[in-house]
């Protein structure tokens, strides 16, 4: 979920407000509601990180109407929820679970067509890589969000996943109907 090396946390900052008044009351909410949520070897510092993330992706979907600091706490309290739920709990039924589980990127009906042999696996390493290497500037941002299972909106998600397939099938990868 972090930014990686070289890569900015862009920011919306809303309306009336300024940076360092949303940075505030971030970090109050953060505060608050990140040391609710140490467990299994993460320490308060790790989840304040990882908080402070979730609410700068957040402002995103921030509705104006509302007061910042309770759309931040419920947003940030439902996403805590959602990770202790999807990673720590066990559950009976393991359709369940698999169902709250994110899709691949590349799914499993994929075939290398430069190969002869359709049969073979396909290389996800590789097939990553290509995606990585020719994925649009604009939409990497998301990109990197969905591959960390990061909420972006499903008309975004839908749109990445047609530009990689579209990617795929230019360097020899095509679904297998």
């Amino acid at each position: 979920m972090m930014a990686q090396h070289g890569e900015r946390l862009l920011m919306k900052i809303p309306k009336n407000m300024t940076k360092t008044e949303v940075i505030d009351k971030i970090q109050l909410v953060v505060d608050r509601i990140a040391p609710k949520y140490t467990f299994h070897g993460y320490d308060v510092d790790d989840m304040k990180q990882e908080a402070f993330i979730i609410c700068i992706d957040a402002l995103d979907r921030y509705d104006q109407k509302r007061p910042l600091e309770n759309f931040l706490s419920v947003n940030l309290s439902n996403r805590l929820k959602n990770f202790v739920r999807d990673n720590y709990c066990t559950y009976k039924d393991i359709e369940k679970k698999k169902v709250m589980a994110p899709a691949p990127l590349i799914s499993d009906n994929i075939v290398d067509t430069r190969r002869t042999d359709h049969s073979s696996k396909v290389n996800t390493r590789e097939a990553s890589d290509i995606i990585d290497e020719h994925l649009p500037v604009e939409l990497r941002a998301d990109y990197l969000k969905m591959i960390n299972d990061v909420y972006i909106l499903k008309k975004k998600k839908d749109e990445i996943l047609l530009v990689i397939k579209d990617i795929l099938k230019e360097h020899g990868y095509e679904q297998d109907e």
